[in-house]
């Protein structure tokens, strides 16, 4: 039986079968992992003030978003991805 199950399924959504993965870099703590492997955050800032915008032609404004990649252990411990529920607990909830 097993203990915990992630609330979210890893697929391998590639048109190859076979092959060596993209390794990318994690985000956050600078391990090499599977491309497939990892989850995808965006990071960035948005001007939210009103006064702000109005002030600011929109044109002018540059704002870029960072594609980072985070590996399975930072995104439960940065609660990215919300770890999977115990099998046992799951069942004392009824």
């Amino acid at each position: 039986m097993p203990v915990s199950k992630a609330p979210y399924t890893r697929k391998y959504q590639h048109s190859h079968s076979r092959g060596h993965e993209q390794l990318v870099t994690c985000g956050k703590c600078g391990k090499k992992v599977p491309r497939y492997k990892t989850f995808i955050k965006y990071t960035g800032f948005r001007i939210t003030d009103p006064g702000i915008l109005q002030e600011v032609d929109r044109s002018n404004i540059h704002i870029a978003q960072q594609k980072n990649y985070v590996c399975p252990k930072c995104a439960r411990f940065y609660k990215i991805v919300q770890p999977g529920r115990s099998v046992r607990k799951k069942h004392l909830n009824r």
